[in-house]
């Protein structure tokens, strides 16, 4: 028996990004369309799943992107391997083709062994079903008898905690609730390999540790584990290989650890230490658009080093007045997502910021390890009650360095994990005339 659980080949998936429709003009134009429409339909269908060999001239049509790019990777039995990138590199995609939920445009994926998948909250779940009835409905699509499932059950009732409401429909559920049944029935039947997305960031912390705690006992026992996430915590706890993924394609198959630190290192290049950021908007009229680094004597670094003066600039527009009381907060956080800092403003910024551009300068010092950090930024209004106007989760990943500073080793300095009190002066300039 071969001892490779999943081997990949040539494997690519191309999307059609979208088909412009026409607009009637006048009326027996519209009433032509409205009869025409089931056959655009049809057509316009084919159109999204079906490709020209050759592209226009031999190039690819401005409308179509890979989502994956002649992917080649094996997995052996038994093996717990970490997939690992950034948001829309393809990570899910890959996943999806493995499960069976979504077909290659070429290539092909082989799967020797019964294959257990959780990607979305309640994937393969049917809403009007009890989770007792949807139990016994993913056991069987997965090939096991009434008599395997009777024996897991209780198992897998306790473990997914929703005991109570095992026998109320599923639609009914919470998206938490949904990962904790799914999860446990995705792990306790058994499979021989289990293919596992981003889902688990949303049930709590205690759970996380839970379902990581499961996943360890099933590679333990000689089954194989995909496992994507954005928490490198739980790469480095679960797995022991990695593949980075950029782009669609393979840029790394090796050791979790050197997948992990060359996609920091990448990271860092692309940024050089000048980010610009989409914002997530949690309110209107608010956006971070560049963090930088400078050193004590004011040049820009892309490697700070600890123990000695940093400056972050931040630069931040906004599109209207804010008239609420708020204040600007920088987080620091370490790789694998324990929290370092928080530093706020602990002034109100609504008076000074104004519409346009601003910048903000943050001077402090960090006594805290080398290594890689990630740098959160946001606004919140205080008053007249608690609210998140504005928050970049990712703003930027950097390096701190080891340095020696008036006689002090840092690497002999201790720090508890956790939110540490730090002080910085935080300063304000009007980037708009």
């Amino acid at each position: 028996m071969s001892d490779i659980a999943i081997k990949v080949e040539n494997l690519s998936k191309r999307y059609r990004i979208g088909l412009k429709e026409s607009q009637a003009e006048t009326l027996a134009g519209a009433l032509a369309g409205w009869l025409k429409a089931p056959f655009d339909n049809y057509r316009n269908l084919r159109k999204l799943s079906h490709f020209n060999p050759n592209g226009h001239n031999g190039h690819e049509p401005d409308d179509i992107i890979y989502a994956l790019k002649d992917v080649s990777f094996e997995v052996k039995h038994g093996e717990a391997v970490g997939i690992i990138g950034r948001n829309g590199a393809g990570k899910s995609t890959l996943l999806k083709i493995l499960s069976k939920i979504t077909e290659p445009t070429s290539g092909r994926a082989t799967l020797n062994g019964r294959v257990s998948s959780l990607l979305e909250v309640g994937t393969g779940f049917h809403p009007e079903l009890t989770g007792r009835e949807n139990i016994y409905l993913n056991g069987t699509i997965l090939g096991m008898s009434k008599a395997e499932i009777d024996r897991k059950f209780d198992e897998m009732v306790d473990f997914s905690g929703v005991e109570k409401f095992i026998d109320t429909p599923v639609k009914r559920y919470s998206s938490g609730m949904k990962v904790r049944l799914a999860f446990a029935v995705a792990a306790h039947l058994e499979p021989e390999i289990l293919l596992v997305d981003e889902v688990l960031a949303v049930g709590d912390a205690s759970f996380q540790r839970k379902c990581l705690g499961k996943m360890g006992n099933i590679a333990e026992e000689g089954r194989t584990i995909l496992f994507v996430s954005h928490s490198m915590k739980s790469i480095r706890q679960l797995c022991q290989t990695g593949l980075m993924i950029e782009a669609g394609q393979i840029q790394f198959d090796g050791k979790i650890e050197q997948a992990i630190n060359l996609y920091f290192e990448e990271n860092a290049l692309q940024q050089n230490g000048t980010i610009t950021v989409d914002m997530h908007k949690v309110s209107d009229g608010i956006k971070f658009t560049q963090v930088r680094i400078f050193d004590q004597e004011n040049q820009q670094v892309t490697v700070p080093k600890n123990f000695r003066p940093i400056l972050f600039q931040i630069d931040l527009e906004l599109t209207r007045s804010i008239v609420s009381p708020m204040v600007i907060t920088l987080g620091l956080d370490t790789i694998d997502g324990t929290s370092i800092s928080r530093i706020s403003s602990l002034e109100n910024w609504s008076s000074k910021l104004r519409p346009g551009k601003n910048r903000l300068w943050l001077e402090l010092e960090l006594p805290i390890s080398s290594g890689l950090y990630v740098l959160i930024l946001r606004v919140d209004q205080t008053q007249p009650s608690s609210k998140r106007l504005a928050v970049v989760g990712n703003a930027m990943t950097f390096e701190l360095q080891e340095s020696r500073y008036l006689g002090f080793d840092a690497a002999n300095k201790p720090y508890r994990n956790g939110l540490i009190p730090l002080e910085g002066k935080w300063s304000f300039e009007s980037l708009t005339e």
